[in-house]
């Protein structure tokens, strides 16, 4: 039988346990391979691998012995609980192993999981499982999930109290990530929350979403060479919380300021120094640190390399005392005041 994509994702969150098999192919591999996660664990639970109730078969192996498949789905387990034989990037060759197992399947014995790749309309897996009474078959696309899916890995993530500004920032991300990197950002995201009751917001999304560390990077050393000091507490906070560390974030540090000074330094002008920077800037990005050049001049981006050289040399000396973050925010600040002048 076929599941239609409207009814598959409530399936595999919670299938049937007495059914014979389910077919999950489709053309991404990260994303078959989440819901066959997925369908597999809500079958066996969190236990089931422990228990041996859920036995792999890739189809390499199963072409060498095709007594595999149907030995798994008979063998009776040493725990009580539903079994799995689960078979990996299948193919038609498979068919006629993955017939006999369903053909010959009992209440009582594991239920067969088969992934695959793209299929089409005629082929036997197909229409194998498609055909079969007590067995599902299902495609999965490259749609960006629904605003259920969405919902779904929120409440499996825990996370209850979401903002409608925030659904709307995931929703977008879920868009533009694969479905893999989608997860993890949510779980990053409940991780982020922990014990925190307030509802997820935008600001929180923002924080954890992939690249918001390197943008919070370049914010917070915008902010410095604008001179605006009262901007950095905050940002060196957020960019504390995603985890940053301090001998990368004055890294990254040096190599702005490196690039501001061969922009400033250049004989033809700062616009033709930034014209030629390596690795090149480009759009906003190279207009804004252009005039960010033109107002530091090459004196005072000077002082501020060796400023940021001090400060390397300190969180790399073992006798430092001071907390390394403590140091860097105060070497920005001590930058920020210098722009100032």
């Amino acid at each position: 039988m076929k599941l239609s994509p409207r009814d598959a994702p409530g399936y595999f969150a919670r299938p049937e346990p007495d059914r014979t098999g389910l077919l999950i192919y489709g053309a991404d591999a990260m994303r078959v391979a989440l819901r066959r996660q997925e369908v597999i664990a809500a079958l066996i639970g969190p236990q089931g691998e422990e228990e041996m109730r859920l036995t792999r078969i890739s189809a390499a192996d199963l072409r060498k012995d095709k007594a595999l498949l149907m030995d798994a789905v008979k063998a009776v387990g040493f725990f009580p609980g539903p079994r799995v034989a689960f078979v990996e990037d299948a193919n038609d060759t498979l068919a006629p192993v993955i017939t006999d197992a369903l053909t010959d399947w009992q209440p009582g014995d594991a239920q067969v999981i088969v992934t695959a790749g793209t299929l089409k309309a005629t082929s036997k897996l197909r229409k194998l499982f498609e055909g079969h009474p007590n067995a599902y078959a299902a495609a999965i696309y490259d749609d960006p999930p629904s605003r259920a899916e969405i919902e779904a890995e929120l409440n499996r993530a825990g996370l209850a109290r979401i903002s409608p500004e925030a659904m709307t920032d995931l929703t977008g991300l879920s868009r533009v990530l694969d479905p893999g990197d989608f997860r993890q950002t949510i779980e990053k995201i409940a991780l982020y929350k922990l014990s925190d009751p307030a509802p997820l917001t935008s600001e929180d999304v923002i924080a954890c979403a992939p690249g918001s560390t390197e943008a919070d990077m370049d914010d917070v050393l915008n902010v410095v060479a604008e001179a605006r000091s009262g901007e950095i507490g905050p940002l060196m906070r957020r960019l504390k919380a995603q985890g940053v560390q301090p001998v990368g974030l004055c890294i990254n540090a040096t190599r702005h300021f490196r690039t501001l000074y061969a922009a400033a330094s250049d004989p033809g002008g700062a616009a033709a120094g930034i014209a030629r920077v390596r690795p090149p800037v480009f759009g906003p990005r190279r207009d804004r640190m252009l005039r960010q050049a033109q107002k530091w001049g090459a004196p005072k981006l000077e002082q501020a390399l060796g400023l940021l050289t001090e400060t390397d040399l300190k969180l790399r000396s073992a006798g430092q005392s001071a907390p390394d973050m403590a140091l860097v925010e105060r070497a920005l600040i001590r930058l920020s005041r210098l722009a100032a002048r």
